[in-house]
């Protein structure tokens, strides 16, 4: 299933409610940032993460103003991470669109990341959402603590596939396993139901990553691949296990190549044949679906009182999805 869109129809009007509330959310009377916010808005992306939220709110309850408060807080703190990544990356474009800090040079977009981060805070304190709250700062410790582990991993250049999953769940994860989380917080006081929803949603977050990873590897069935992370030296799934399967005089030539800062065609291409010949695609979207499996199992454990079906489709939409 790849067409988000059809997974979303029972939730779409949920989602015209969240745009407009996360609009008003983010009104400033300061003409610059107003004129970035508009701007920002514009560029609406697949919006994942709040219809896990909703999806997973009304699986235990109604949707109400406690669900959009969570997705538009969860929704700040993932713009001001893009936002943040496109200065560290000194990104030109983001969904298509030049990026903030390319029309409006690194200082805003670093400012506007934190005004986003601050407006999420305003939103639970405002509303006394404390325990949404803690959630969000807990994936932001988490997020910020995987972006550095990856950081040094980069350097030493040994990463392993145990420090690789340490990593994705903080780095990715952790928001994923927020949204569901939060969406189930908003709809029940079980605690259970909410552990238990932070742990389905970590693990689509960590299958999420990993079907990310795989478009790096990726042939030409859905356009060129930009190899980002290959010439960005960033160890991943499909490069581990090939590793695995590999004799030690392999691995020591494709580690050489990886670690160049430049990387010609011929280097990126003698990379991702390494990949396909040793199964790492493969291998890697075994562990994948097991990840979104685990999550699905879990799921059904659960008084899920409707909506249960979309949820699935959603996931198997991610382990799917062509981009």
């Amino acid at each position: 299933m790849n067409s988000l869109s059809d997974i979303t129809t029972p939730i779409q009007d949920d989602l015209r409610i969240f745009r407009d509330f996360f609009r008003d959310q983010t009104d400033t009377d300061i003409y610059l940032l107003d004129k970035i916010m508009r701007y920002l808005l514009r560029q609406k992306g697949k919006e994942i993460r709040p219809t896990l939220v909703f999806m997973s709110a009304r699986m235990f309850g109604p949707i109400d103003r406690r669900s959009y408060i969570a997705a538009t807080m969860i929704e700040l703190l993932h713009t001001a991470t893009l936002i943040h990544d496109d200065v560290v990356d000194e990104a030109d474009k983001r969904r298509g669109f030049l990026s903030i800090n390319k029309l409006w040079k690194n200082k805003a977009g670093v400012l506007l990341g934190d005004f986003l981060l601050s407006k999420g805070l305003l939103i639970a304190l405002d509303n006394e959402e404390y325990s949404m709250l803690q959630i969000l700062s807990n994936a932001v410790k988490e997020m910020s603590e995987g972006e550095l582990r990856q950081l040094k991993t980069a350097k030493l250049f040994n990463m392993t596939e145990e420090r690789y999953f340490q990593i994705i769940s903080e780095k990715t994860a952790s928001l994923i396993s927020a949204c569901c989380e939060c969406g189930a917080s908003a709809a029940t006081d079980d605690p259970e139901i909410s552990a238990a929803m932070k742990q389905i949603g970590l693990n689509i977050g960590i299958a999420f990553q990993i079907k990310d990873d795989l478009f790096d590897y990726g042939l030409d069935d859905v356009g060129k691949p930009k190899r980002n992370d290959i010439q960005e030296r960033k160890v991943t799934l499909p490069l581990i296990k090939a590793f695995e399967q590999a004799s030690y005089t392999e691995t020591l030539s494709i580690r050489r190549l990886m670690k160049k800062r430049k990387k010609s065609d011929k280097d990126i291409n003698k990379i991702v044949e390494f990949v396909h010949d040793k199964n790492g695609l493969d291998n890697a979207t075994i562990s994948m679906k097991a990840f979104a499996d685990k999550a699905l199992t879990q799921l059904h454990e659960l008084p899920v009182e409707n909506g249960l079906e979309d949820f699935e489709n959603l996931v198997t939409y991610i382990i799917n999805r062509k981009k």
